[in-house]
């Protein structure tokens, strides 16, 4: 898995190094940053910056979240390919049951720390026949409220991994030289 996940990472990156992509004025911006071999290279402390960027737009409803994840990793000096992958979290399978549960949950925490915001008016939503009845405000606090848990659980998840399996987490690590 390693091996093709490298792969696939080489064959990104010559892309995007090709003079035509890289000789570009308003592409220089964007990509000079992009060939810091650094953020490629999966690391511990580079995996986990990248999987928390990529969850944390994973939860914004918004388009092109894995281009804000990939813009957000260059800034943050994380893994760029696993903050793109983690977007991959939601889906079109995956969404409207992630905003039925973000409903509910800034509905709880509105009532947990009781705070009141001019847009709150209930509405009622229905999703795949669910009828869920919540307001704009529970929706709001409810997507930046997981994208922030999720974004902060990402590190301790990322090094339990690189724990408890050091040697198949792609870690770089020098093999021992073979004595005769």
């Amino acid at each position: 898995m390693k091996r093709r996940y490298l792969q696939i990472v080489r064959k990104a990156y010559r892309y995007l190094r090709h003079p035509r992509i890289r000789n570009r004025p308003f592409l220089r911006a964007l990509t000079k940053p992009l060939f810091d071999r650094d953020l490629w290279q999966p690391s511990r402390n580079t995996v986990a910056s990248g999987l928390s960027v990529g969850l944390f737009c994973a939860m914004l409803p918004l388009p092109c979240q894995m281009l804000l994840a990939a813009l957000g990793s260059m800034r943050a000096k994380a893994n760029i390919p696993v903050a793109m992958a983690a977007c991959w979290v939601t889906n079109p399978f995956t969404h409207p049951p992630l905003i039925a549960f973000q409903i509910y949950f800034g509905h709880w925490l509105r009532q947990y720390i009781d705070l009141q915001l001019p847009f709150d008016k209930e509405t009622r939503l229905s999703l795949w026949g669910l009828s869920i009845e919540g307001s704009p405000a529970d929706f709001t606090i409810g997507f930046l409220g997981t994208a922030i848990i999720l974004s902060i659980l990402a590190y301790p998840v990322v090094y339990g991994l690189f724990a408890v399996f050091p040697n198949k987490t792609g870690a770089n690590q020098a093999t021992p030289k073979k004595t005769n």
